[in-house]
């Protein structure tokens, strides 16, 4: 599996080292972190959005904290497939309050959701800790530099354009083009690795993401879940969001059917395969979902009273 040359900080078969945000301190290996989901938009694939409902998102912070979360991932523009694009003032608007209200609510480190430069500017000075750009910053210049400039955490996701439709399971991709799939993924992370070590950031404060829901079908992506751990190659802590993706309808065989016990089962077996950090709607039940996961894959048990 091709890497980054060592000059990075990437090697073939390193455990990732602990990364510090916030005052928190994340062991990679040790146990199964939780990003919970807040969209501060109306336009969300999952229905959850809540646009600049301060007292909503103060609610959701509230509870992603009582409930076991480790990170809160602020959003304000909607990724579904075939969503409107969301211009950087816009997205400012509707994130840059919600960060604060987070903030207020929860001493949890924040990750701000958006590709845009100028948006993540905004939000780290607004009290976020972390960039997680949907496009492995590959779509913004600034992005990298910007980042790197902060200091800050970064999360690398993998993406590629392709046509949206929808059917019976919502909107997904039907057919997007890879070569051999697993491969092509951790190639394309590698160039959004390297853009990452050029701006001069620091690769002891990336994580990288494959990108379930963004650029593949649903069969690709239940193929994706099924070779994950070919992603602990890069050496980097692994995000997995499958919350609620269609995919998981797809598999089910039902596209109106409630697909909570369908991430509970995608999401246990990605920490099976190496997943660092679950990111989630369903904050409690994910968080029990990981700490079973973990009592098997890490030996994590520890009786409870």
């Amino acid at each position: 599996m091709p890497a980054i040359d060592d000059s990075s900080g990437i090697t073939e078969s390193k455990t990732p080292a602990p990364m510090d945000i916030r005052g928190r301190r994340f062991d990679w290996g040790s146990r199964t972190y939780v990003m919970a989901i807040i969209n501060a938009t109306w336009d969300s694939f999952s229905g959850d959005g809540v646009g600049d409902d301060q007292d909503k998102i103060r609610e959701l912070a509230t509870e992603a904290q009582g409930s076991g979360a480790d990170f809160i991932d602020v959003g304000g523009e909607s990724t579904r497939p075939g969503a409107a694009p969301v211009s950087a003032a816009d997205e400012i608007n509707l994130i840059i309050p919600a960060i604060h209200t987070v903030r207020a609510a929860s001493d949890l480190p924040i990750s701000v959701d958006t590709y845009k430069a100028e948006v993540a500017r905004e939000a780290l000075d607004a009290g976020a800790d972390i960039v997680n750009d949907v496009w492995g910053l590959r779509r913004d210049p600034a992005m990298a530099s910007l980042v790197a400039e902060a200091g800050c955490a970064l999360i690398v996701m993998h993406n590629r354009r392709a046509g949206a439709t929808k059917g019976s399971i919502g909107g997904h991709y039907r057919e997007v083009a890879y070569d051999d799939l697993v491969q092509d993924i951790v190639e394309d992370l590698e160039a959004g690795l390297a853009l990452a070590v050029d701006a001069g950031i620091d690769t002891g404060k990336v994580v990288i993401d494959p990108g379930f829901g963004f650029g593949k079908s649903p069969a690709q992506n239940v193929e994706l879940l099924s070779q994950l751990s070919q992603l602990r190659s890069l050496g980097l802590p692994i995000l997995v969001g499958v919350s609620r993706k269609s995919f998981i309808g797809y598999a089910m065989g039902d596209g109106d059917a409630d697909r909570t016990a369908g991430a509970a089962a995608a999401t246990a077996l990605a920490i099976g395969a190496g997943a660092d950090i679950i990111r989630v709607h369903d904050v409690r039940p994910m968080v029990q979902v990981a700490r079973v996961a973990d009592a098997i894959v890490r030996e994590s048990f520890t009786p409870r009273s």
